[in-house]
C-alpha cells in the first residue's frame, strides 16, 4: 500500500470517526479511538452496502459518508452490547 494511499485512509478514518461520535452522542474514544472506529466503520460499509445494494458513488466524500455511516452502524452495535 502506498504511503499516500496510507494517509488518506488514515484522514477518511479520523473524519468518519469524530462525525460518527457527534451523531451517536456519548461514544467518543479520542483521536486514535476514533481513527480505528473510522476505519472499521468503512470496512463494515464496504462489505455491508454492496449486499443491501446501497451504492454512493465514488471520490473521498462518498468514502466519508460511507465511512461514517458505517461507524455509526458500528457505534450503535457497541452501545447495545454494552446495556446488555
Amino acid at each position: 500500500m502506498p504511503i499516500e494511499s496510507l494517509f488518506v485512509l488514515i484522514i477518511v478514518g479520523a473524519v468518519a470517526g469524530w462525525l460518527a461520535g457527534l451523531i451517536v452522542k456519548g461514544f467518543g474514544f479520542g483521536l486514535i479511538g476514533n481513527i480505528v472506529i473510522g476505519i472499521l466503520g468503512a470496512l463494515i460499509a464496504t462489505w455491508l452496502f454492496p449486499r443491501l445494494g446501497v451504492s454512493l458513488g465514488s471520490g473521498l466524500v462518498s468514502a466519508i459518508i460511507s465511512a461514517t455511516l458505517g461507524a455509526v452502524i458500528l457505534l450503535v452495535v457497541v452501545g447495545v452490547i454494552r446495556r446488555a
